[in-house]
């Protein structure tokens, strides 16, 4: 015999199968430590909470947690009527919406996530969650693992090495080829085949095409070069270089290479001691995540956020709901809208 139901909560509806997922990095996400799905979850929770938790419960990760895209698959309520469920269910201890900073440097961006447990959390228990290591990173987008398109050709199987004996025996033997005799190499061969020139070679042959007073031969940048380079070595760039070697020039230069040569020695830049580096060992700095107010969306710490709301909004909702106007703003609002009906009436 079948045993049936009498739950007065409606079924929530099943999670479709195109329900919008979230952006890299944003959405539903699932915390650890819960307790199996069984028929009984949310069972202390009003009709309208058991019906959407029961439904975001079914939701896989990544999905949009938005009031909007929520009241687009649970057409019993509307938006307003989510977003109050909502934040009943953050009083209840089952979600929390945090935001994190992803990236470094000027590249950091914000990335949003709700945090869902079907098992109830008190307040102790998401701070200590929240403050932890996992959660900063399981709040941190997950790397594409998308498979290739179909238009990319499989790799293909290397071809079958020469191990078979069978294989090796029908292969005929290589033919022996004569030695032949290799013609001398020209003694200029082997300057063509130099390496790329260092950048302080380069620094120096530029000098000219920026200023012709400068003009050097390929001789006299290579007999410079030892200088130059000492340059470069304590840590001066080459645009350094060339406007401390260019600045302040005479009106004529008969000897560019005696000059250049002088003023490499004499301005020789001194040798700065090498910076601290920090230690490989020092661990990275944690970004703390922070708990945004589920009906406001004002961010701070966990622990500023009791029940996933900011102090205004807990206030709200722990007076069960938003406070009544008082009696004479109602009789002023009335007046003044039968003052307007006694103005829009015909003369």
């Amino acid at each position: 015999m079948v045993t049936q139901h009498h739950s007065s909560a409606p079924h929530a509806p099943a999670a479709s199968a195109a329900y919008p997922m979230a952006k890299p990095g944003y959405g539903k996400r699932s915390a650890p430590g819960q307790q199996a799905r069984t028929r009984d979850d949310f069972a202390l929770l009003p009709t309208r909470e058991r019906y959407v938790a029961g439904f975001v419960d079914h939701l896989p990760d990544g999905a949009s947690m938005s009031v909007k895209q929520l009241a687009k698959q649970l057409p019993l309520y509307g938006q307003q009527a989510i977003s109050t469920a909502l934040n009943a269910l953050s009083v209840a201890g089952h979600l929390r919406r945090v935001r994190c900073p992803v990236g470094t440097g000027d590249e950091t961006r914000w990335v949003f996530r709700t945090f869902w447990s079907r098992t109830a959390r008190d307040n102790e228990w998401w701070n200590t969650y929240l403050a932890t290591e996992t959660a900063s990173r399981a709040a941190a987008p997950a790397p594409d693992t998308a498979p290739p398109p179909p238009w990319v050709p499989a790799e293909e199987p290397p071809p079958a090495g020469p191990e078979s004996p069978a294989v090796t025996e029908q292969v005929p033997g290589p033919t022996p080829v004569p030695p032949q005799r290799t013609p001398p190499q020209a003694p200029d061969a082997e300057r063509t085949q130099t390496t790329a020139p260092s950048p302080a070679y380069l620094a120096l042959a530029r000098l000219g095409r920026n200023d012709h007073r400068l003009g050097l031969s390929a001789h006299d940048c290579t007999t410079l070069e030892p200088l130059a380079a000492q340059w470069l070595d304590r840590g001066v760039t080459t645009d350094y270089l060339t406007s401390t070697l260019t600045a302040g020039l005479p009106a004529q230069i008969d000897s560019p290479t005696g000059l250049l040569r002088r003023r490499l020695i004499d301005k020789l830049p001194p040798r700065l001691p090498a910076t601290a580096s920090t230690p490989t060992d020092t661990p990275a700095p944690t970004r703390r995540l922070l708990v945004e107010c589920t009906d406001c969306g004002r961010p701070g710490p966990p622990e500023a956020l009791p029940d996933g709301l900011c102090h205004p909004c807990h206030t709200t909702h722990s007076a069960g709901g938003r406070p009544s106007p008082d009696p004479t703003e109602i009789a002023a609002v009335k007046a003044h809208m039968a003052n307007l009906r006694h103005l829009l009436k015909p003369v």
